[in-house]
């Protein structure tokens, strides 16, 4: 797969999701997790989102549980977390995994368009993809890149 909008995923309630619906967006993909230390970007993600959705920017959440046992909650608990404590309003999609043999395909395409530094794998929860409005994976963001971080590259980018 050539392109971020041949990709599918299930959304948090089990709806089959093509990323081709959204095509000419501004898409920012997070790996997140619910119990940890950066748990509290959600509510920085949440206002990112506000902030710039009717400029074309959608954030799309895929829980994960690979590092230390931090989203261990099934869809309704993450959902409801995610809604009560950060009033969540972007896309939250099913829980997956994002590195190994049992890796999401989404993941992987990301991982390999944008390896980090000392490689491709995911080191941590809240790592964000940056996709721009044809489908192509732009800027990797470490789990220590705020979304304030990211609106200062959003703005200075002019994306």
């Amino acid at each position: 797969m050539n392109n971020f909008y041949d990709f599918e995923a299930e959304d948090i309630k089990g709806q089959l999701i093509k990323m081709d619906s959204y095509k000419d967006k501004l898409v920012l993909v997070v790996n997140t997790a619910s119990h940890c230390g950066f748990t509290k970007q959600y509510a920085g993600l949440e206002k990112l989102y506000k902030d710039y959705k009717d400029e074309g920017l959608v954030i799309l959440a895929f829980p994960c549980n690979q590092f230390a046992g931090q989203e261990p909650g099934d869809a309704a608990e993450i959902m409801s977390f995610c809604q009560l404590n950060f009033g969540v309003t972007f896309p939250i999609f099913s829980k997956i995994k994002v590195n190994g043999k049992e890796a999401h395909p989404i993941f992987n395409y990301l991982k390999s368009e944008l390896p980090d530094i000392i490689g491709s794998r995911i080191k941590w929860n809240f790592t964000k993809f940056l996709i721009d409005r044809t489908g192509k994976p732009i800027k990797r963001f470490a789990p220590t890149d705020t979304p304030e971080v990211i609106e200062k590259y959003l703005v200075s980018t002019g994306l």
